[in-house]
């Protein structure tokens, strides 16, 4: 519906649409179009479809919808049904004979001593025919290998040469990138890639980084090739002399994708360089001028005005059902906020006082047998002494050997040792 409707607006009445399905026949193929022959197919079905070479099963990749008649290659073929479970058995019966084809033509390729490689094996829907794909570096003549594996199979067989893509297509695997590789993920066809396209993009032309798997050039240099060359048309080239809304000078650097060229302005300082948009630089034509010639003026820049930028607002916040609550949670989050600003600075405020008056030291717990100093007497060179101890613990190492300060002990010796009990002399 939605498509009739846009091609009634476009008012175009020579274009003819025609019911098709896409139909992949492996992971690896591309897309071909059938006739769906008034029968409802959903994308994910298995379908069993009319070709060139028989009857073959294939996956639908789109259900019924409609295309233009130029996309259509005809004779369009048509869907014989969809797969039952019979024809989902005779598959996979096919997919185990494929696995015994593949090792039994690597022992004959390795018997007649082919310099080929064996890349893969299909076997059609109906076993009337047996395809191996291989490579080889050159011309290969296999006609012995064709008659020993037509009398083991007792069917018709058919090799057939490939090149390195089409078998990295084949195998699958993982990119440098860390994606599927791109030709056994979605593309049909194989578009040529030149080095001048990584010339184009800036890229390193160490062919250890711009190639693929399959040894040749990565097809993903061709997927930004059109946007490069667009911007490459409003960007001076390195070394081009400018014009630039601070003077004159030489590009020394280009970012195409920001649009940004860093150019080394003439002057006094030599070594000044700025980053300028491509609107606010102008290529002077024919380069530098000789000396004595005056510079021209070829900049035609209009100073854009400045962009507001709206605060995004996050679409997963709750609305807030009630002001009310709304402002006694504001205050009250301000009120913690200053009470958690204040509380540090009493802090440091009362230990600053406490160490004034010596309100850190422990004072000796009521009726310990502790003697108390004299009046009068500064206790300042005990601890002295005790800081004179310590240091030399931490520099012996753990030798115990140092003057260790002796404790406070009571005047009246027999007091402090009432508590015991005495032996009497016998």
């Amino acid at each position: 519906m939605g498509l009739y409707l846009c091609l009634s607006d476009l008012k175009c009445e020579d274009i003819i649409l025609i019911e098709v399905i896409s139909v992949r026949f492996n992971c690896h193929g591309k897309l071909y179009f059938f006739d769906p022959a008034g029968i409802q197919v959903k994308a994910g079905d298995k379908v069993i479809v009319e070709t060139a070479k028989g009857l073959d099963i294939g996956d639908c990749a789109a259900g019924n919808h409609l295309v233009e008649d130029e996309a259509v290659i005809q004779p369009l073929r048509p869907v014989v049904r969809v797969a039952t479970e019979d024809d989902l058995h005779t598959a996979e019966l096919n997919k185990t004979r494929e696995k015994e084809a593949f090792e039994i033509c690597r022992e004959k390729i390795a018997q007649h001593d082919l310099d080929m490689k064996l890349v893969d094996v299909e076997c059609s829907f109906e076993g009337n025919k047996i395809m191996f794909f291989f490579t080889s570096d050159g011309r290969v003549d296999f006609r012995e290998l064709v008659k020993d594996l037509a009398s083991v199979f007792r069917t018709r067989i058919e090799l057939r040469q490939i090149g390195v893509r089409d078998e990295t297509k084949m195998l699958g695997g993982i990119g440098i990138c860390g994606r599927p590789y791109c030709c056994s993920q979605f593309l049909n066809d194989f578009e040529p890639v030149s080095t001048k396209m990584a010339k184009t993009q800036s890229m390193s032309l160490n062919p250890s980084k711009i190639s693929g798997s399959c040894g040749r050039l990565m097809c993903c240099l061709r997927y930004e090739q059109e946007a490069y060359e667009e911007l490459n048309k409003t960007i001076p080239k390195i070394g081009a002399f400018v014009q630039t809304t601070s003077g004159y000078g030489n590009v020394v650097q280009t970012n195409v994708l920001r649009q940004k060229v860093r150019v080394k302005l003439d002057g006094e300082n030599d070594t000044e360089i700025k980053t300028f948009d491509t609107d606010q630089v102008a290529t002077v034509a024919g380069g530098r001028p000789k000396p004595g010639e005056a510079l021209p003026d070829v900049l035609v820049y209009v100073e854009k005005e400045p962009e507001v930028i709206e605060p995004e607002e996050d679409p997963w916040k709750a609305p807030n059902l009630f002001a009310l609550e709304e402002n006694e949670q504001n205050r009250a989050d301000n009120a913690s906020r200053e009470r958690n600003k204040s509380e540090p600075k009493k802090r440091l405020h009362n230990n600053s006082r406490n160490r004034g008056k010596g309100g850190n030291q422990k004072k000796p717990a009521p009726g310990s047998n502790q003697a108390k100093p004299p009046q009068g007497q500064n206790n300042q060179p005990k601890q002295q002494n005790g800081q004179q101890a310590n240091t030399q613990q931490k520099s012996s190492g753990g030798n115990r050997s140092y003057n260790r300060r002796r404790p406070n002990r009571p005047k009246n010796r027999g007091q402090a040792n009432d508590d015991k009990p005495r032996q009497k002399n016998e």
